[in-house]
Order: C-alpha cells, then structure tokens, then sequence
C-alpha cells in the first residue's frame, strides 16, 4: 500500500477518533448550574435579637374588680365594652340600710357639734366672769371665795367644752364608719379606661371570694391609654438585652408595620416552662409618639431588640453567608464560582456586615442550597436587586 494512503487512513482515524472524544466530552459535560446572585452595596446593618415565643400586648393598668362585700346588685350603669372615667360608679349593691345608718350619724354628730358650741359658749362666758372678778379682787371689792368660785366655774365649763368637743370628734368618726360600710357596697373605677368584661346581673347576689377560693370579678377594667409588650427572649440573649435598648415591634393585626419603642424591664429570673425553653420575660414600651388608639390588649406581638447598629458598612445577604465566614462570589469573565472567605462584623437574620474580604460591587450567590454550587462550579446567575 502507498504511504501515502497509509497516513491518510492514520489521519482519518485520528479525526474520527477526535470527533467522537469531543462528542463524548460534549454530551457528558455538566451543565451550568443556575443561581440567584446579589451585589455587594454599602449600607446599615444591625444585630438583634429576637423572642422565642409571640409576645403579648399588655395594658399598663388592669383590674378585675368586685364589690368589698356580698350583696344584691341594685344598680348596674355600665355595659362591656363602655369607656369609663376614673371614680365613675360601675356597681352599687343593696344597701339603703347602710344609706339610714349613715344618715343617722350624721344628725348624730350635728346634735354633738351643737352640743360642743354650747359647752363652749358657756365655757367662754365663765372665763369672762372669772377674768372681771380677778379685776374686782384686787380692789377689794369681793371676797377671796367669790372670786374662787368663778375660776372654779370657768375651769369646770372649760372641761365641759372639751368634751363635748371630744363627743363631736367621736360622732363624726361614726360618720366615716358609716360612710365607708356604705363605700364597700359602691364599686367605682380606679382609672380611665374601658369596661372588658361584666360578670354579673341586676338582682343577682355576688359574695367576695372565700380566702384561697377566687370567684369571677363582677368587672373587668382595662386602661386603653398605655400599653406594653411582654414577650421572651432566650436565656442565652438574655445576657445582652438592657433596658433603654431600641426595639422595633410587629403586630400580626397591623402586617408588616413595624411600631418603635424601647426596653423597660427585664426579668429578675428565667422562666422554665420546658426543660429545653428557658426564657426571661422582657417589657417594652411603647414610643410616645406611637397611636395606640386602635391596639386592643391580648395581641400577639414579636419584638427585634436592636443590640448595635452600623450605618455605610458593607453588607452581605445573610442567607450567603456559609459557616459564618464564607460566601461564593460569581467570576462573570469565567462565569464560576469561587468560595471567598471574609471577615464578618454584625448581623442579623438579613444583613451580615463585610469587615473586609469582599468588595462593593462583588456578586455574591443568595441561593446557597441549590444541587451542583460549588467552588469552581460553572453557573447562569438570576440577579436581585442588593436585599435577598
């Protein structure tokens, strides 16, 4: 055979050979992997925490109040859900017995006061013939006795008028006796505020509570004007939380509005209500600027505790964040991926501060979890705008 043709055969082989390498690299090649990226952007980032469990709104006042004795309800003038004034009546038990006795005390003490002016009266007129005798006395114009006599009368009468002063003290106590008996069958508000609930009906007999055996409040008041949020924070954020610490707070009831407002207690103790849930109880007010008209207490509530805050840092999306430390950054001349380490500063569920390791401007991948991301993995990007 011809050498000729014997390298041309060569060559032909070696082409097809070739031909069916690339093939098989083309056919069995992976395929990019797509990925959601966002761009590294300066911006705030704060660290917080937040409660394990919803918290709740609280009014700043509430009672559950009952008359301070048993009786037959006579007057009931409030309704649930009424707004009330504080010292506005709410409940009046049977009690015109009480009304008499107290009338009776005080035509009492007007008799013993009566009494008092004119022991009184008697006493200054003694004291006034005592003094005009002494006068005559030392002109020998009455005997030594007769002079006796009216200072005795005068100190006599004088005795007369403080006891009769002391009776119209006692009257009067019997007064106050009689006017508080009165006062615990009249149940009155303690604050503005609203009427939440009544347990209780014209003519119905209410008792107050045997000790150790709670019965139903007659009514239920709530203080509308103030509220608080109570809500758990962890054991282990506890440590960091301090009253007078910013708190944004979100009520299911209003979606995603957030309200301001500030820590103003923290518990003095852990709250065990499982072996694997400790928490401390955390209060927060409310900012003064904040309407509160139309919060009802009992919402659920969660609070964000803001620890520290940092304006014009770097930030990455959190949900990038790998180990804390690590984040893979797009290539989009080689269009892969490199793991980049960097060092963080704070964060928070969304943001992650840069110290340093990356740049603004970096594509960092947001959809870390995706099969086949993996340092030096070549990818097609789907960009978000900065926030995941």
């Amino acid at each position: 055979m011809p050498r000729h043709r014997t390298l041309k055969r060569i060559a032909w082989i070696a082409g097809a050979v070739a031909v069916v390498a690339a093939l098989a690299w083309w056919l069995t090649r992976s395929k990019p992997v797509t990925v959601a990226v966002a761009t590294l952007a300066r911006g705030t980032v704060e660290s917080t925490v937040a409660n394990t469990r919803a918290g709740t709104v609280t009014a700043c006042r509430r009672s559950k109040l009952s008359a301070a004795t048993g009786g037959q309800i006579e007057s009931l003038p409030v309704h649930k859900g009424e707004q009330v004034k504080q010292g506005q009546v709410l409940l009046e038990l049977w009690n015109a017995d009480l009304k008499a006795q107290l009338q009776l005390a005080r035509d009492e003490a007007r008799v013993a006061a009566a009494q008092e002016n004119s022991a009184c009266l008697q006493a200054d007129n003694a004291a006034r013939e005592a003094a005009r005798r002494q006068r005559l006395r030392r002109n020998d114009l009455i005997s030594a006795d007769q002079l006796d006599q009216a200072v005795t009368r005068a100190k006599s009468t004088a005795a007369q008028c403080r006891a009769a002063g002391a009776g119209s003290e006692e009257a009067q106590s019997r007064v106050n006796v009689a006017q508080a008996n009165l006062e615990r069958t009249i149940l009155t508000a303690p604050f503005d505020g609203v009427v939440a609930d009544i347990n209780g009906e014209l003519d119905e007999y209410v008792t107050p509570s045997p000790p150790g055996i709670p019965t139903l409040p007659v009514i239920d008041l709530i203080d509308n004007g103030c509220y608080y949020v109570e809500a758990p924070i962890d054991e282990v954020d506890a440590a960091r939380v301090r009253v007078g610490q910013p708190v944004r707070v979100t009520l299911d009831a209003f979606g995603k509005r957030a309200f301001k407002g500030t820590v103003s207690r923290i518990g003095a103790y852990v709250v065990e209500l499982e072996k694997q849930a400790r928490t401390v109880d955390v209060d927060v007010k409310f900012s003064p600027d904040t309407d509160i008209r139309r919060l009802l207490a009992g919402y659920s509530a969660d609070v964000e505790i803001i620890l520290d805050r940092k304006d014009n840092v770097l930030r990455v999306p959190t949900e990038a964040v790998i180990d804390g430390n690590r984040v893979y950054v797009y290539d989009p001349k080689s269009r892969r991926l490199k793991l980049t380490t960097f060092k963080p500063g704070i964060s928070n569920w969304t943001w992650t501060q840069a110290v340093s390791g990356l740049s603004a401007g970096d594509e960092v991948v947001t959809s870390v979890d995706r099969k086949g991301v993996a340092d030096g993995a070549r990818v097609t990007v789907e960009r978000h705008a900065g926030r995941p």
